[in-house]
């Protein structure tokens, strides 16, 4: 296993994870449960420990692919400017969740200000992961970077070049 594989193994988590952990936060805050509250932010926490090897992986694995055919260097330049804000957000919401957790245990005043405030930074943080792994997954698949059925110019140039290629 090398560091390409392991970015393309751990990328899922902060997504899927963050998704979960704010649910389980949001139901903690709504029905005022503080064990729910607690697991939520936990889960926070460590989703913004797994996006950090997350993020140092995928210098690694643009090195691997950026040299192949019919891959767009546009797309693996938006997908790393998308993946350095997403990694700043989890970040601030992990140390939010962490401090909730820390005011909990207090039992301080502030803590369901902190709770809801951890809440939507992990949503906002869930938007910019999913954007991230969105723009991620354009750089293989290419009927992701579809729109409408329309292909971009720089893909028609990239295919066609690879059936000139090919047709050689």
């Amino acid at each position: 296993m090398n560091l390409t594989h392991l970015h393309l193994l751990l990328n899922h988590f902060p997504i899927i994870g963050t998704l979960i952990g704010s649910f389980t936060m949001l139901y903690g805050i709504l029905k005022n449960q503080q064990q729910a509250k607690s697991i939520g932010a936990a889960i926070i926490q460590i989703m913004a420990i797994i996006a950090i090897p997350v993020f140092l992986t995928g210098e690694p694995a643009e090195e691997t692919v950026e040299h192949l055919q019919g891959i767009s260097k546009s797309i693996i330049h938006d997908h790393e400017e998308a993946a350095e804000l997403a990694l700043w957000i989890m970040e601030i919401a992990g140390l939010f969740a962490l401090l909730s957790l820390f005011f909990q245990f207090k039992k301080s005043s502030i803590v369901n200000n902190l709770f809801i405030i951890t809440f939507v930074l992990t949503l906002i943080s869930f938007a910019l992961m999913a954007r991230t792994g969105y723009l991620g997954g354009q750089i293989r698949h290419t009927e992701l970077s579809t729109i409408n059925g329309s292909v971009s110019n720089e893909q028609l140039n990239t295919n066609s070049k690879t059936t000139m290629d090919n047709d050689d």
